[in-house]
């Protein structure tokens, strides 16, 4: 008798034994579960049933009841129709946020009974609301919207030293013009631009406003990392010229002695020239001839040299005395000078 057959026939047995036990479990077990979620907990919540816009007060008609399983229930959502619009004549609650048709209606985005809703709703913690005057040029051509985010660049200067650098970056728009509404069809040219910011932040802008033209740029939906951005200055941008060597001018003066002349050179700045004091003792009826040299004090140091690039002429005429003198004296030098550039 061979043993392999009828360990294969036995095994086989088992098998489809397991199969029918399992499937008669699932098929008594199938109609226990259907009761079961038959009886799941529903609640009632309010959705929206037709477009509601920021602002606007929400009547009766604009939501509509609808079962949802207790266990799902979304955070703030109104369970009653009392908690969402009141059936006595009372200030009625406003949107906060635009609703689309089917949107579970939750308390984050409706205002309280009677509340005003304005921008303050849509700041974040420790904002500040601040505008700023742009162009269609500025204002990336009237597509940036409530909602955006941008950069904000400032420039600033004339000619070659105009310079322009990014101030602040990845700033939330939330109001174009008087216009709030995140959701617009077409692009709006607009003349104000209201941007949430820090306290500090709202220095610099105010600064900015004040010193030159702010543009703004449109960043992308996706994460940009912000980075600390290089100032650009149009000499950057345009091609420069190389270094210009510069040319020394060895200023100099002219000294005339009677019919004598003396080029001098002189390197430091001529203030105005006080006049060659000339000490001589003379006798009577002496002319002023070959006076003591030695005791005139040198030229060098009553004329100091001019500015660099300027050369200065200076006569010196000895006048001779007709008279005698009899004390000593100090004749004085006529100088003239001449600027010549």
């Amino acid at each position: 008798m061979r043993v392999k057959p009828i360990i294969t026939t036995v095994f086989g047995i088992a098998i489809a034994a397991g199969s029918v036990f399992f499937i008669k479990e699932y098929l008594l077990d199938a109609p226990n579960s259907a009761a079961q979620g038959a009886k799941t907990d529903l609640v009632d919540i309010y959705l929206a049933h037709t477009e509601i816009a920021f602002g606007q007060i929400i009547e009766p008609h604009h939501v509509t009841k609808h079962a949802w399983p207790r266990d799902a229930l979304p955070p703030g959502a109104f369970t009653t129709i009392a908690q969402l619009v009141p059936a006595q004549e009372v200030d009625r609650r406003r949107a906060k946020g635009r609703f689309f048709p089917g949107e579970v209606m939750i308390a984050s985005k409706v205002s309280q009974f009677g509340e005003k809703v304005t921008l303050v709703q849509r700041l974040g913690e420790n904002t500040r609301a601040m505008s700023i005057k742009v162009d269609a040029v500025t204002a990336v051509g009237g597509f940036v919207t409530p909602g955006d985010y941008v950069d904000i660049v400032l420039t600033q200067g004339a000619s070659l030293d105009l310079r322009a650098v990014t101030i602040l970056q990845n700033i939330r728009v939330i109001g174009v013009d008087q216009q709030s509404e995140e959701l617009t069809d077409e692009p709006e040219v607009a003349r104000t631009i209201t941007v949430e910011i820090s306290a500090d932040q709202g220095q610099r802008l105010a600064l900015a406003q004040r010193a030159g033209i702010l543009s703004l740029t449109l960043r992308t939906l996706e994460g940009v990392e912000d980075k600390p951005m290089e100032m650009v200055r149009l000499r950057d941008l345009l091609q420069e010229e190389g270094p210009v060597e510069k040319v020394s001018v060895q200023p100099t003066i002219t000294v005339r002695r009677g019919t004598a002349s003396e080029v001098v050179s002189i390197r430091r700045t001529v203030p105005d020239i006080d006049p060659v004091l000339l000490p001589e003792t003379l006798a009577d009826d002496q002319p002023l001839a070959n006076p003591d040299r030695s005791a005139w004090p040198a030229l060098t140091e009553q004329i100091k040299p001019a500015a660099e690039g300027i050369t200065r002429q200076v006569e010196i005429n000895l006048k001779p005395l007709a008279r005698p003198r009899p004390v000593p004296s100090i004749r004085p030098i006529t100088v003239t000078q001449t600027i010549e550039q």
